[in-house]
């Protein structure tokens, strides 16, 4: 039965999604697919904290699009999600909704909002940064940088970041009391928002760092800007520095396994905390 309505909910999310233009094709069927197994593996927490991710960075990106237009011309992918961009975000987490079916155990929960945490984190950040009035400056030196440049962090986006950790990790706290899991993995809310806040801003971070070093970058022939697309100005780019292979997509796959174990790793202390108290 959880797996009709999964199917159900997801379709339809997906195809909305698709009419307002948030999702390419391939984007809409990966969606559906993803949201099916995430509620028929796995129940509200699973399918809740996705829909949260998804419809808020879909509300975000439509915000003053117009001023995030010329932005987003140096990006490889735009805010029409393709099926590389939904696997790149919620892969991972369909991966450990997968993994708790088969082997149940709260270690999956954590890793999952850690790996949520950070994708929320990173896009809104990505939403929220394009809008900042002043220039990014890079994570590695303080350099004022040229707006859309991989690597570039501002105080807008960096609290837009922290703020969608925050989100994910109280919501996670929420799914938990209303899917009756209580039994299964309890944390009091602050710690949630810890958990959340805390790996979702590292994997944000993580991602800044990576594009401003490892992602493969290109340089355009036309006006000489750094971007992450193969063509701008309507002419092909040309190789500038990183590797590859990383591009956007296995970046944000990257970071979010990074702040999935930091999540892990800070869950699991805090429930001995937790047991400790309980116990005296």
């Amino acid at each position: 039965m959880n797996w009709i309505i999964g199917a159900v909910c997801a379709i339809a999310v997906s195809v909305a999604a698709y009419w307002k233009r948030s999702l390419s094709l391939s984007g809409m069927l990966a969606a559906a697919l993803m949201g099916t197994v995430y509620f028929g593996a796995g129940n509200l927490f699973w399918f809740g904290i996705l829909l949260l991710f998804f419809v808020s960075s879909s509300i975000f990106s439509k915000l003053k699009a117009d001023q995030k237009r010329e932005t987003e011309k140096s990006y490889a992918k735009t805010g029409r999600r393709d099926a590389g961009q939904v696997m790149a975000n919620g892969g991972l987490g369909m991966a450990a909704c997968i993994g708790n079916a088969l082997w149940p155990d709260p270690g999956w929960a954590l890793f999952f909002v850690g790996v949520m945490a950070s994708v929320t984190a990173d896009t809104w950040a990505t939403e929220w940064g394009s809008l900042s009035r002043k220039p990014p400056r890079s994570i590695l030196n303080g350099r004022p940088l040229s707006p859309g440049t991989s690597g570039g962090v501002s105080l807008l986006g960096s609290s837009a970041a922290l703020a969608g950790g925050v989100v994910i990790g109280g919501a996670a706290w929420l799914f938990v009391m209303w899917s009756g899991l209580t039994s299964y993995i309890f944390l009091p809310l602050h710690y949630w928002i810890v958990i959340g806040g805390l790996s979702g801003f590292a994997g944000a971070m993580l991602d800044s760092y990576l594009g401003a070093t490892l992602q493969s970058m290109y340089r355009c022939t036309v006006c000489g800007r750094s971007v992450e697309a193969t063509r701008h100005c309507n002419e092909n780019t040309v190789p500038l520095r990183g590797w590859s292979w990383l591009n956007n997509d296995m970046v944000n796959m990257i970071s979010s396994l990074a702040a999935g174990g930091l999540a892990l790793v800070l869950g699991r202390w805090l429930t001995e905390i937790v047991q400790k108290v309980i116990l005296g």
